[in-house]
């Protein structure tokens, strides 16, 4: 008799085996795989074992109840602002970090006309600031940055989207842009090295820092120049998807610099 309920025993273990804590925390009980981002169209696709994405080739990961929740910004929508004589690397860094991340990244200026980055690079404005759609973030950029802070219609439309729009990012003396604008008003916030004492005196009600990377107020983000942009815009989405998923994004762009919290979170 104890020998037959001993079979019986691991007969029915062996036929249900314990739940894993991988499939506990998936929908229904079961895994759900996901291609590591890389910027294809193969981002959006599931599966149901682990293994090679077909369509890139890369590993697929598991994807955690949590990072379920986090998906919610995948369609998230930004507007990159910019000028004549842009930096490249203010916008191109950010640019590759939110589009491998997965989201809506559109390009708009005061007008449609071709616009010039260093001397070198020539961008065709998706939008003007006539018809640009709306969007939950907006993004400005250093380099002739007194151009739109001193062009009273841009500032205008920056303006009219704020009640809208529900972050706010800079990128080196992008900041400039946002503070004229008044969205830097009673906050903290940082630029280029070379800069942080005029936009002290641009703007008196703005604590202005040196020496960090980022400033996170909330819904505004400011960086230091150039390369911090890159810094800023895996933080931030790290704060939309989490910061396993930007950990994965600066591996997909082999940028091995980004060193998560370095800036200021207030």
């Amino acid at each position: 008799m104890g020998k037959s309920i001993l079979i019986f025993l691991i007969l029915l273990l062996g036929c249900n085996p314990p739940t894993s804590n991988k499939q506990v925390e998936q929908d229904g009980g079961h895994a759900i795989y996901i291609c590591a981002p890389c910027g294809g169209s193969c981002d959006s696709l599931t599966f149901d074992q682990a293994g090679k994405c077909p369509h890139c080739g890369m590993d697929l990961i598991m994807k955690k109840a949590s990072d379920q929740v986090k998906d919610s910004g995948k369609d998230l929508s930004i507007c990159f602002y910019l000028q004549d004589n842009v930096e490249l690397l203010d916008f191109a860094g950010p640019m590759e970090v939110f589009v491998v991340a997965g989201f809506n990244v559109f390009t708009v200026s005061k007008t449609k006309e071709t616009i010039t980055s260093q001397g070198t690079l020539h961008i065709i404005p998706d939008y003007s600031i006539e018809d640009a759609p709306s969007s939950e973030v907006m993004v400005f950029f250093g380099g002739a940055h007194s151009s739109p802070m001193n062009d009273a219609s841009v500032i205008s439309w920056i303006q009219s989207r704020q009640k809208a729009t529900k972050y706010f990012i800079s990128v080196c003396t992008g900041a400039f842009i946002l503070g004229k604008a008044g969205i830097l008003d009673n906050l903290t916030a940082t630029t280029y090295h070379t800069q942080i004492e005029n936009l002290q005196e641009s703007l008196p009600k703005t604590k202005v820092l040196p020496n960090v990377r980022f400033v996170d107020n909330g819904n505004v983000l400011t960086t230091a120049g150039i390369s911090a942009g890159i810094d800023g815009a895996l933080h931030f989405v790290a704060k939309i998807k989490g910061q396993e998923f930007a950990k994965k994004v600066a591996e997909d762009i082999e940028y091995d610099k980004w060193v998560p919290n370095e800036g200021l979170v207030l």
